[in-house]
């Protein structure tokens, strides 16, 4: 358990979407327009002991406590240390759900992207380089992939704090999202 100091820490905001939502495009830009404010990006971590078939995890029940995320949980343990930080945007796809990170968050955020767009997206972003791979990727999306969408948007949806339109525009999204930490006191 992290024991605070007396000195503010930062605010740790995390930003949940599924694959091809924003997450990462929109943390970005946050970063950009915050004052004092770094990012951690979940993708950037290997975790050794945690599920490595998504599908097979949603099938079993989609335990968040399987993941463990000592890696990641270390590094923004870091920066609560950090006084010159105000912010810690997560790139992280699991909202509250994830016990050893829950207590860090400070502010979640769902980013609520149509599946088609975020399909979109993801092809476009994934197959850039090799356009033939993308009918094995949608085959393999309606086989079984598509029930691994379908578990964000019924758990970690309901469990953020601020749940935004996904087809607003990159800029729009993070103005909002400005504007509910300047509500919140954040």
């Amino acid at each position: 358990m992290y024991i605070m100091s007396s000195a503010k820490k930062p605010t740790i905001i995390s930003i949940s979407s599924v694959s091809g939502g924003g997450k990462t495009t929109i943390t970005n830009l946050l970063k950009e327009k915050l004052v004092s404010a770094t990012a951690l990006y979940f993708d950037d971590y290997d975790f050794e002991e945690s599920p490595n078939d998504i599908c097979d995890w949603v099938d079993r029940g989609a335990n968040y406590n399987e993941w463990n995320l000592s890696p990641f949980t270390r590094d923004v343990i870091s920066l609560l240390e950090n006084k010159d930080l105000k912010y810690v945007l997560l790139d992280y796809p699991f909202s509250y759900l994830n016990i050893s990170m829950r207590e860090y968050l400070d502010f979640t955020i769902y980013v609520d992207t149509p599946l088609d767009i975020a399909m979109a997206r993801r092809l476009i972003r994934d197959f850039k380089d090799n356009p033939n791979d993308i009918q094995n990727d949608l085959e393999q999306y309606l086989i079984k992939a598509r029930t691994a969408y379908l578990e964000m948007v019924r758990s970690v949806k309901p469990d953020s704090d601020f749940v935004i339109d996904g087809t607003l525009t990159t800029l729009e999204i993070v103005e909002r999202i400005k504007g509910q930490l300047i509500m919140k006191n954040l």
